[in-house]
């Protein structure tokens, strides 16, 4: 028969997060975009009190639906504090003010910053785990992840040169997560060639002389800006028409989640198509 004292001892070592000596949160709020789609991936049934409006807008989030089962907040510390969280996730470009108040208040509040690599998402998804105290969700998510990125991993065979070109004429360099899930997908990045690491703007007519062979383009919604404008120039247009193009959809691009290998898997079509599969 087991001593209730090692029983008693078992239990509360289940309850730690992840190795810091603080018990696994009860009520969990999230209020960027990215923890959102994390938590919802890996917090217990209950554990989650509340995600971010934006994160069950379908546009932008790749688990809009699962989000709406959940109260939105929008982000402001007032709000949040009333949700009587006994932890915040948010992201580096949080409001500052809103992060302050809230800790101010008491409250825990963790940052997780965003993921520029595939290795970032392991990162990621480990540290939500700890964080949420599902250790052992998290590792079985990241073997999934890994599975899946090797279901996708492309053939020896020649690279397609690609461009990612965005609002204002951005276009991700291969340090970032959309450069990343380029070269995943078997693509070389012209941004290189231009000396970009992270990223930065690409003139159009810059972009025009490197002649990439795939052209990546955001979705483009009613009421855009006119930071979008350049999407729509004649020469971008005839670029399209001479090498093809392939949707950058935000909700699979942005954020370092599992679900980037839909991002991958998106872009196999394109490149069979560019024979740069033997």
């Amino acid at each position: 028969m087991r001593h209730p004292f090692l029983i008693a001892i078992c239990l509360g070592l289940a309850l730690l997060g992840a190795g810091d000596g603080q018990a696994a949160p009860e009520r969990v709020v999230s209020i960027n975009l990215c923890t959102d789609q994390l938590a919802l991936m890996l917090a217990a049934p209950g554990q989650l009190a509340s995600v971010s409006r934006l994160s069950q807008d379908a546009r932008s989030s790749s688990m809009a639906e699962l989000a709406r089962t959940l109260p939105a907040n929008s982000v402001r510390a007032e709000e949040v504090f009333l949700y009587n969280p006994d932890l915040v996730l948010a992201g580096t470009f949080t409001d500052l003010a809103t992060l302050s108040m809230l800790r101010r208040l008491g409250v825990r509040v963790e940052v997780i910053a965003p993921a520029y690599s595939l290795e970032d998402v392991r990162t990621k998804v480990t540290q939500m785990g700890g964080l949420l105290g599902r250790e052992a969700e998290a590792a079985a998510l990241v073997a999934e992840f890994d599975k899946g990125l090797a279901a996708l991993e492309q053939p020896n065979g020649k690279r397609p040169r690609a461009a990612i070109y965005e609002a204002r004429g951005y276009s991700a360099g291969p340090d970032s997560l959309s450069g990343a899930i380029l070269a995943a997908a078997g693509f070389d990045n012209v941004a290189t060639e231009t000396g970009l690491t992270v990223g930065g703007v690409i003139a159009l007519e810059r972009l025009v002389m490197l002649e990439p062979e795939l052209v990546v383009l955001p979705t483009t919604w009613p009421g855009a800006s006119r930071a979008e404008e350049i999407l729509q120039h004649s020469a971008l247009r005839e670029l399209q028409r001479q090498a093809g193009t392939a949707p950058l959809t935000d909700r699979d691009w942005i954020c370092g989640t599992p679900h980037v290998l839909r991002a991958i898997g998106g872009l196999a079509q394109p490149r069979t198509q560019l024979g740069g599969a033997e």
